[in-house]
């Protein structure tokens, strides 16, 4: 049973034939010329050169024995150039601390003066974790854990998060969660999948099929990987659980990955159950931190009708809606790093450096 009615939920419908929402607000993006289209922005993030910084590596003890690894960007400046904030990233489905993205921004926000750190969810840092299950684009329990834990490591500093992708969608809804006791001064979402029913759907069809299969193959591939891992260092346990999973390889769709392995592995009855209740849609009502949510309306793995509405946004939110940008990828015409600058932008808005 979904968590809201769809039908409720879109009010408006285009000149395609698609349901889409009421909020029309444009943030002014221009793209470059030869990446007017979603497909080509996409996959210009996927290709081209991220800067090479250095990152230090920390691992993170969780309560159920796991551990998650999170990467350090410190800037080169002097103290006084230094703000008093830490921002927390968030990558995406099958990414980590080195996607290109992420270093990217690292890279901006270090030469603003930010000290940032990149969460690797659970089997990302390129080291396989200790349990079956992994993660999913509702995991807010490992969010917290690591964000309880940056605090206490951390006591006088002011954070800000920015996610993107499915690690939008947990930052999202670990907002909505906690409500107004969240200790975040600012917050970035950037191509969000707010209806993950809706979003898994549209890679079933058309064009989108290729991200559908791209991630699929990744997904197996890492739970294979995990059971050999799993075979060498005799965890018998946690080989069993995988085991159970049956044979992956007839799998045909990220739906199918999700119902077959994603909904047993973390608690879920199957896929629909998994997307009902991990949707960041409606968890946004509940947000008290000031978010910046950016996303494009020619993003090729979210359709237009999972954009949120007015109705769905708290007075916190501010929506940036572009006709251009793809999935995170926002190459704008005279800045090739326009979504760096603009988080950097947004964060410091509400950031001042420290006295």
């Amino acid at each position: 049973m979904s968590c809201w009615n769809a039908e409720e939920i879109f009010q408006v419908t285009d000149s395609s034939g698609l349901e889409v929402n009421e909020v029309d607000r444009d943030d002014g993006f221009v793209p470059r010329f030869w990446l007017r289209n979603g497909h080509a922005q996409t996959l210009w993030r996927k290709f081209v050169s991220a800067p090479q910084i250095d990152q230090r590596r920390q691992r993170l003890e969780l309560s159920d024995g796991d551990f998650i690894d999170i990467d350090w960007h410190d800037p080169v400046l002097p103290e006084s150039a230094r703000t008093g904030t830490i921002v927390l990233l968030l990558h995406g489905l099958c990414g980590c601390s080195r996607s290109g993205y992420i270093l990217s921004l690292q890279d901006r926000l270090g030469k603003a003066g930010y000290l940032s750190v990149a969460m690797n969810f659970r089997g990302c840092s390129g080291e396989a974790n200790r349990l079956a299950k992994a993660y999913h684009s509702g995991v807010t329990g490992d969010l917290a854990e690591v964000f309880a834990a940056l605090q206490k490591q951390f006591p006088d500093h002011r954070f800000a998060v920015a996610g993107f992708s499915l690690g939008a969608n947990v930052l999202l809804k670990w907002l909505g969660e906690t409500g107004i006791e969240m200790p975040v001064s600012r917050a970035v979402a950037v191509s969000t999948p707010f209806n993950l029913t809706l979003c898994s759907r549209a890679m079933l069809t058309g064009l989108s099929q290729f991200y559908g299969r791209y991630f699929l193959r990744r997904l197996v591939a890492e739970v294979e990987s995990k059971k050999e891992h799993f075979q060498r260092t005799d965890n018998d346990a946690q080989l069993a659980r995988l085991r159970a999973l049956g044979d992956l390889s007839e799998l045909n769709s990220l739906w199918d990955f999700d119902d077959r392995v994603t909904a047993p592995l973390h608690g879920f009855q199957n896929a629909s159950d998994y997307y009902a209740q991990c949707s960041s849609m409606q968890f946004l009502h509940g947000i008290r931190v000031p978010t910046l949510l950016l996303q494009s309306r020619d993003d090729p793995i979210i359709p237009p009708a999972a954009l949120p509405g007015d109705r769905h946004l708290s007075d916190n939110l501010m929506t940036e809606f572009s006709d251009y940008g793809g999935h995170v990828g926002f190459a704008a015409a005279t800045d090739r790093l326009w979504m760096e600058n603009r988080i950097a932008g947004f964060i410091a808005g509400d950031c001042e450096p420290a006295p």
